[in-house]
């Protein structure tokens, strides 16, 4: 399939895990990638390489901080200078920490805050006013379905995707006069490094609230942010698409 060929895509967070497979699925659509990232520069570089093998496309991977916008404009110049567009954004780039209510620190709430959400608003920010003027654009964000339903011990991440939640809501309306389409995906518990670090009991109860049973994987996401970049999705905008094996039902 080569439907997204010619097309450039952002991926915030996309040197690992379920950003790197949102990054090899649009990449085996036909579409260039641009991996922003905090990792180390030659790590990320090491990904983009990655996305490269055995496809027709061209990757690039830089260190950019989605909460400053400083850098986040650095990293679309950059972008911008090699492809003279971009035609998607997936803002995935996200943190943890989590804590009970009572014992969570101002920090660590300030700091989750920040990255998943705050990016998100940044990022859209500045890739938008491009979009804008070409009126033509693609706009995923990665929620979870804690945003949806919350999660014990979860406050600070389940209200950061609360709010990417209404923040896609409200970016779709302000940008579909544009040709802009803004949607956003919900995963559940998904098999990461993420997820493989809780405790088993964690692990167990996860599995319980799942009624597929299973924990997701990061190309299950991947394909569901694909048909969000992709011709099929065309009059669709506004939506979260639910990647939880039924948590939300």
């Amino acid at each position: 399939m080569s439907d997204l060929k010619g097309h450039l895509a952002v991926v915030t967070g996309g040197a690992r895990g379920i950003g790197f497979a949102i990054s090899q699925a649009l990449a085996s659509r036909g579409a260039s990638i641009a991996i922003f990232d905090v990792l180390p520069q030659a790590e990320i570089e090491a990904s983009a390489a990655r996305i490269t093998e055995g496809r027709e496309v061209e990757a690039m991977g830089l260190q950019v901080n989605v909460i400053d916008e400083a850098s986040v404009e650095a990293g679309v110049e950059k972008v911008r200078e090699r492809f003279g567009k971009i035609d998607i954004l997936v803002n995935n780039a996200g943190i943890t920490r989590d804590s009970l209510i009572i014992r969570m620190k101002v920090e660590d709430w300030e700091k989750v805050l920040d990255v998943n959400l705050k990016g998100v608003f940044i990022c859209t920010k500045v890739v938008a006013r491009h979009m804008l003027k070409a009126r033509s654009g693609r706009i995923v964000n990665v929620a979870s379905v804690v945003g949806m339903i919350g999660n014990a011990g979860q406050a600070n991440y389940s209200a950061s995707k609360a709010g990417v939640i209404g923040f896609t809501k409200t970016a779709a309306r302000e940008f579909a006069s544009r040709g802009i389409l803004v949607n956003a995906v919900a995963p559940g518990y998904i098999d990461t490094a993420m997820t493989k670090a809780i405790s088993d009991e964690a692990r167990a109860n996860a599995l319980k609230q799942t009624p597929l049973g299973r924990l997701g994987l990061p190309e299950d996401v991947a394909a569901a942010v694909s048909f969000l970049c992709g011709p099929e999705s065309s009059f669709i905008t506004g939506h979260v698409v639910p990647v939880d094996g039924g948590m939300a039902i």
